[in-house]
């Protein structure tokens, strides 16, 4: 009898066991639902990013673009997502500053003089001679320096510069114009042209010649039709461009040291996490890397290149003579450019050559 009041107590016990445990697994669901709602929360969402450029496709910083894309994408496993458009699909050069500032657009390429309407001083930084080099200016844009000028731009425009990219040294490129072009007065009447932007005015002026606003993708047709005499730009960019197709002079100026400045609308910057935000910045010290590579790299042997087209390659012009033309003129023909010119800066600037 005992013996089976003991069983009977044992098999209750362990039931009631069951049962307290079956009660505490229901009581503990409420408290798993809200842990997972909180995590479906935190989680990082998707994003998409487009960007934009007049480049053409052999550029190197169009090239550039898919290097950003594709390193941003595989650091986030895809969850950010790039669209890239290039020569000018969808806006022209003017156009991409209106929608990277409104937020039709999310990314373009600017740099000093474009964004100089907005922060005048910047236009020093496009000035002829500058810069010595790439290293010194990468030392400027991609430092503490352009740290503090990309916040100034970004508070100013609604459009943060995220970096510099060296573009090229800038070279003159000439039509026949029935003389060779050594020294800055030899640019007398040459119909140049220049970006639509006041400070691109001022440098047109600054090398001797008739500044004549032009879009980039109207230059080819004006140099062969002889609406403008010539235009500037490093010597990768003429060549991509195929300019040597329309023109007979390269004149080795050096005067100035080019960088484009992959930039966000500011609100959709400020839309990413610090952890996004450092990712993307990541993405473009790469881009800016391959960027420089690709764009040194060439310019160490393009000249040969264009000698086979049959151009005529001025290596001895009077630079000292340009530079001090530039200077007096920023002073007497574009006043309303250079009075805006922090100085101080300026030295700062020269002290890091």
């Amino acid at each position: 009898m005992k013996t089976k009041i003991i069983i009977i107590l044992l098999v209750l016990l362990l039931a009631g066991g069951m049962l307290f445990a079956g009660g505490t697994k229901e009581q503990t669901k409420p408290e798993e639902k809200p842990a997972a709602a909180a995590a479906e929360k935190t989680a990082p969402k998707p994003v998409k990013i487009t960007w934009s450029s007049i480049s053409v496709p052999a550029d190197a910083h169009t090239k550039a673009m898919w290097v950003f894309k594709t390193e941003l994408e595989k650091a986030s496993d895809n969850r950010i997502t790039v669209e890239l458009y290039t020569s000018g699909q969808i806006f022209t050069q003017e156009g991409e500053l209106a929608a990277c500032r409104e937020g039709t657009l999310d990314m373009a390429y600017f740099d000093s003089n474009w964004l100089a309407e907005w922060v005048p001083y910047l236009s020093m930084l496009g000035a002829a001679y500058t810069f010595t080099g790439w290293n010194h200016a990468n030392k400027v844009l991609n430092g503490d320096i352009g740290k503090k000028i990309f916040d100034e731009v970004a508070a100013k425009t609604g459009v943060r510069p995220l970096g510099a990219f060296y573009l090229g040294t800038r070279e003159l490129n000439l039509r026949d114009i029935g003389r060779e072009v050594r020294k800055p007065e030899d640019m007398k009447g040459v119909k140049f042209r220049t970006p639509s932007s006041p400070a691109w005015l001022a440098l047109g002026k600054a090398l001797g010649g008739n500044p004549t606003p032009m879009s980039f993708g109207e230059v080819y047709l004006g140099l062969k039709t002889g609406t403008i005499d010539g235009q500037d730009n490093p010597l990768p960019t003429d060549k991509n461009a195929k300019f040597y197709e329309v023109t007979k002079y390269i004149i080795l100026t050096d005067h100035v040291v080019g960088a484009v400045w992959p930039s966000m609308n500011e609100k959709k910057w400020q839309s990413l996490s610090p952890e996004d935000q450092a990712l993307v910045l990541q993405a473009v010290a790469k881009a800016g890397e391959a960027c420089a590579k690709q764009n040194l790299d060439t310019e160490a042997g393009i000249i040969d290149f264009f000698k086979a087209q049959g151009m005529t390659i001025i290596d001895n012009p009077d630079k000292a003579a340009f530079a001090a033309y530039a200077k007096n003129s920023y002073l007497k023909e574009s006043p309303d450019i250079s009075k805006s010119w922090d100085m101080a800066l300026y030295d700062q600037i020269q002290s890091l050559k």
